[in-house]
């Protein structure tokens, strides 16, 4: 028989968090907590749902931690507009270490077993000249990634002073089904056949869609070797950017309106209209090492790129 453990999800509404709980539901080992800012959505019967609010310093977490045995960390605020970047971290700070630390010490005197984090492959940077593994040195370029960075060097702290099992998952750009972001309105693009100068760029990237990253998660969730690890998502096939566009394309059944303009002309388009991180998303390399996912926990991606976009396709609104 087997034994019955709770989960706590967090950020249970968001893309990762609802697509996770949706794979736990169908998992017969976990009793399912899930928590949200505000109640959006309607969750599975057997799904207990807890409105936890902001996840800030001062949010008491005493009511959804009892019994749980696994914290997935899935809640985080990504942008904050209209501020310096300065501001724009403190605000993030808030959040995404602040609040994660203080649901990490808590969790640890509730007596929960282990927390995966989802982080962020911006932590490993935003660009590589090899693939990232997860024994790389940390360079986070941007705010978002920082705050990641920063909520990760907490949680090893916590993991030191109160021996909570840690696992800490960086993913990098995740596709699926009405995925937010740049990917969302690539996609949205595509659908309404807008003709793109992105037809002859020849840097790789890594992605990874939301059933396989989902997939890494419960395993990362059970798995023994799993404890105290940092593990790199991937798909385990990079793609171009171009490659990329025509495979959603093809998973539309519509013609790619790509035209093959050389990426240092769109360099220095971007960088005339200020757009260099735009362009550094399209344009620039980032790949992924998953070896040690493979290695440690026998994990390996089900789904291939191929059926990826289709189910994304098929399930999106675009």
């Amino acid at each position: 028989m087997v034994e019955r453990r709770t989960v706590l999800v967090t950020g249970a509404n968001g893309f990762i968090g609802s697509a996770l709980v949706a794979r736990l539901v169908t998992e017969p080992m976990w009793n399912i907590i899930a928590s949200v800012r505000v109640q959006e959505q309607p969750f599975a019967e057997d799904v207990r749902v807890v409105p936890a609010g902001e996840v800030r310093v001062d949010t008491d977490w005493s009511h959804a931690l009892r019994g749980v045995h696994t914290i997935v960390h899935a809640a985080a605020v990504a942008h904050v507009s209209h501020v310096t970047s300065g501001e724009q971290l403190m605000r993030l700070r808030m959040t995404n270490v602040d609040g994660v630390l203080a649901l990490a010490y808590q969790a640890a005197a509730a007596g929960v077993k282990r927390f995966v984090f989802i982080s962020s492959i911006g932590v490993n940077g935003n660009i590589s000249v090899r693939p990232f593994t997860a024994m790389d040195t940390p360079r986070p370029a941007e705010t978002y990634a920082q705050s990641k960075w920063e909520a990760e060097k907490g949680l090893w702290r916590v993991q030191q002073e109160k021996g909570m099992e840690l696992v800490i998952i960086r993913p990098p750009l995740v596709y699926g089904p009405n995925a937010p972001g740049n990917f969302g309105s690539l996609m949205r693009w595509i659908g309404r056949g807008v003709p793109l100068p992105l037809g002859a760029i020849h840097n790789r990237r890594s992605l990874v869609g939301i059933d396989n990253l989902v997939d890494l998660i419960v395993r990362c969730c059970y798995h023994p070797a799993a404890a105290n690890q940092v593990f790199l998502a991937g798909d385990g096939q990079d793609l171009s950017t171009t490659e990329l566009l025509r495979g959603v394309a093809k998973a539309m059944g519509r013609p790619a309106r790509l035209v093959p303009v050389p990426a240092s002309l769109l360099n220095l388009g971007a960088a005339v209209l200020g757009k260099r991180a735009v362009a550094q998303r399209l344009l620039g390399s980032l790949q992924v090492d998953i070896s040690k996912a493979r290695d440690l926990l026998g994990w390996e991606p089900p789904v291939s790129v191929e059926e990826g976009l289709r189910r994304c396709v098929r399930d999106s609104s675009v």
